[in-house]
């Protein structure tokens, strides 16, 4: 990490529009280097630098409420963790959660992958937050292994299994993140609709990565970017869906399953 990266990087970020939570002020709990348990295809930071399971203190909490008073008095809708990878991996989520609620009194949301709610902790610091949306692409071991390409040890079994045991104990609002790049095989629907049935979250959401993906990690990926934005950096396009799919695949699983379905291309 050179010290331009390190002098221009803070923890709090936005506000940014998004399409399922609305004005929302991200939090980084992870810091200027991506690290995480999954490396996405199409992940918006790029290439993640530090693939790992191992949680650790990245950003003090401290710095984070210090970086979180220039946003006073946080006229946002939620306020959400997710930044630079997996906010699960922050040791101090619990201490996170609760500080900015004591702090901002806003509703506070997580975006996870799942891959850490074997671990008690991790499922205690959840239950602090007002919202989880939980991503799950995949709905077999190869499909895991293709979209999200994880960290050696985690199976999607065991994914699927987790998402379930805390479904039935957290008490906030949950939402399941579906990312399509591909139109979707009857088989495969067919097994992601028995899922859902399964883990019953309040929401489902839908949505296609139309949004390049930058060649090697970029920190300006925590925020929202157009498709038509010119990037000072090298990006890809990616495999994506039409609105269309999104809207078909999405009626189907709310007259399967009776939950809601939001969907959106991301870009």
């Amino acid at each position: 990490m050179s010290a331009e990266t390190s002098t221009k990087f803070t923890s709090v970020y936005g506000p940014v529009k998004s399409w399922r939570y609305g004005r929302s002020l991200g939090i980084d709990p992870i810091g200027p280097v991506s690290v995480c348990s999954f490396n996405c295809v199409y992940c918006q930071l790029g290439e993640i630098e530090r693939k790992i399971c191992d949680r650790a203190i990245y950003i003090p909490t401290t710095q984070i409420l210090q970086d979180l008073q220039a946003f006073a008095p946080w006229d946002v809708d939620v306020i959400t963790l997710s930044g630079s990878g997996e906010p699960t991996l922050a040791l101090n989520l619990a201490e996170i959660l609760s500080s900015i609620k004591q702090l901002t009194h806003r509703p506070t949301l997580v975006l996870t992958n799942a891959t850490l709610l074997s671990d008690p902790d991790v499922r205690a610091a959840l239950s602090l937050t007002d919202k989880i949306s939980v991503k799950l692409d995949a709905i077999s071991a190869e499909q895991l292994r293709r979209v999200n390409r994880p960290v050696s040890g985690i199976e999607m079994s065991d994914i699927c299994t987790n998402i379930k045991n805390f479904r039935q104990e957290y008490r906030g609002h949950l939402g399941i993140q579906t990312m399509i790049l591909t139109k979707w095989n009857e088989a495969t629907k067919a097994e992601y609709l028995q899922m859902m049935q399964s883990l019953l979250p309040d929401e489902i959401q839908l949505n296609t990565p139309t949004r390049p993906k930058p060649l090697k990690h970029e920190i300006d990926g925590r925020e929202n970017h157009s498709s038509a934005d010119n990037r000072p950096y090298e990006v890809r396009s990616l495999k994506c869906v039409s609105l269309d799919v999104l809207q078909e695949f999405a009626t189907e699983i709310n007259r399967a399953t009776g939950i809601p379905v939001r969907y959106a291309p991301i870009g």
